[in-house]
């Protein structure tokens, strides 16, 4: 990983990235605020609950899970970093490089609020194919994609109670 800066809030957002890269849920939800939101493409409004289980859930199922985060910066109230994901993606078998920019903000040394943005249609077209890359950018193919992320997030709550 680059350089994390020498705010501590940089500092901070490295620990969250390295957290990840080790697949340690416990560590990255320990970054957050307990009022901590994020929002990604995928999960575009979750509250700090609902961010600790998607963590807990792609940490699980992230087996071959590689994260480079690079660009890290931060002051006192923001932040922001590049941060590539690669991994094998469950339900095709196929590799997935995504490609994200995150921004964050800060409080009393902690995230409360994590914004991740990607480009959903190059994720699509990774993940699935050809299939992806026909239709994925289509508004209700990817009102579609975060349908099922929130089902499967749903169903991990269930069998996952935190």
């Amino acid at each position: 990983m680059a350089s994390a800066g020498h705010h501590p809030n940089a500092a901070l957002i490295g620990c969250f990235y390295d957290a990840l890269g080790r697949r340690d849920a416990a560590a990255m939800i320990a970054c957050y605020a307990p009022d901590a939101t994020f929002s990604d493409p995928a999960f575009p409004a979750l509250d700090a609950a609902g961010a600790a289980a998607m963590w807990r859930m792609l940490c699980a199922r992230g087996k071959d899970l590689a994260v480079v985060a690079s660009d890290i910066e931060a002051d006192a109230s923001d932040g922001r970093a590049h941060w590539v994901a690669t991994y094998t993606y469950a339900a095709t078998g196929r590799r997935v490089e995504n490609r994200i920019d995150a921004t964050f903000a800060f409080r009393d040394g902690l995230i409360v609020r994590h914004e991740d943005r990607f480009d959903l249609w190059r994720w699509l077209r990774q993940a699935l194919g050809v299939k992806g890359a026909l239709v994925g950018w289509l508004p209700p193919v990817q009102r579609a994609v975060r349908a099922q992320a929130a089902r499967a997030l749903a169903d991990w709550r269930t069998r996952n109670p935190a």
